[in-house]
Formats: C-alpha cells, structure tokens, sequence
C-alpha cells in the first residue's frame, strides 16, 4: 500500500505540454503534405528555407525536416521559404499549394488560468501584434482567440508576459485542387 507521502507526491509532478506529446509537427506554410517534408527534407543539403526565413523560426530537426519555432517571433507568410525551397520534381514548399497559402497547421489556446487579463489586469500583450485580429477581447478583459480569422503566425506566443498562450500541431490537409 502506498504512503501519504507517495499519494500526494503525484500530484505534485508537472503537466505535460500538449505540444510535447504530439507526434505531429508545426510546419512552415505553403505546404503540401507530411510525408513530402519526411521524404525529400532529410536529403536536402542546403536546408534553403531556414537561410531564407527573415524571423529565425524555422529550425532543422533531428530528423532532417523543417519545424517553427514561435517562441521569439512568428511568420510573416512573406513565402521567402516557399521560394527557397527547390527539392527534385516536386517542392516541399510551393506557392502553388494554396490550403496552406496563408496558415500554418497549429491551433493557439489562451489559458485562462494564467492569462492576466482574465483575472481583472488590463493587457493587450496578444493582441497588439496579431495582424489578422484573431485575437478578441470580451470588454477590456478575458481575450479569446477567433479560430476563424487566426492563421497560426504565432506573433501572441511570445508576447504574452506569462507564456499564457500554447499551441498544438494539426494535421495538414491536402487541398484536391492542388493535385492538379
């Protein structure tokens, strides 16, 4: 039988990042799909789409695939990866892929439990650089996040003074248009 001790030990160890259990991975936009990015990426030597990204966000992984990083910046969809990326017959990223033209396979959650703002602080950390106004504020308190309008550039994550803000990869969708 376990001790008290034990018992309430359990309850001390931290929450897993949601992020951090997917086996699903942020990519950058203009995608076409995950097994194109496993299959052509990890032969890529010049690894192009990480010199061309004026933000530093996308990083190379131990697997030789591409990922996004939000935690100093965010994208700008400015498609200088898209244009640096040139892998055999078909590219990894193209501006042709249109599903993936303005939004980046992750989904961004506000806590409510460490957001300031939603306990009575005025704070508009989030909001001020969310350029596509995703991000929407009941009064002045307890923002929310329009999964409508957000595109995923991930500007919020590290803006937010208490890291209330997590995001989770989604599977990316191909578009049957862009098989033609």
């Amino acid at each position: 039988m376990a001790s008290r001790r034990d018992f309430l030990t359990a309850f001390r160890k931290p929450l897993k990042n949601i992020s951090e259990e997917s086996a699903l991975v942020v990519r950058p936009p203009y995608c076409y799909s995950e097994s194109l990015f496993q299959s052509e990426c990890p032969a890529c030597e010049s690894k192009a789409c990480v010199a061309s990204c004026d933000e530093k966000i996308i990083l190379i992984r131990a697997d030789g695939t591409p990922m996004l990083n939000f935690t100093k910046s965010g994208c700008t969809f400015c498609e200088e990866c898209a244009k640096a990326c040139q892998m055999n017959e078909m590219d990894v990223l193209s501006l042709d892929y249109e599903h993936t033209k303005e939004k980046v396979n992750a989904i961004f959650r506000i806590s409510t439990e460490a957001c300031v703002a939603h306990h009575g602080v005025v704070c508009f950390s989030c909001k001020e650089p969310c350029i596509d106004n995703a991000i929407l504020f009941n009064g002045m308190f307890n923002p929310v996040i329009d999964m409508d309008k957000c595109t995923g550039c991930g500007f919020c994550l590290g803006r937010c003074p208490t890291k209330a803000i997590n995001y989770f990869a989604t599977q990316i969708v191909r578009n049957p248009k862009d098989e033609e």
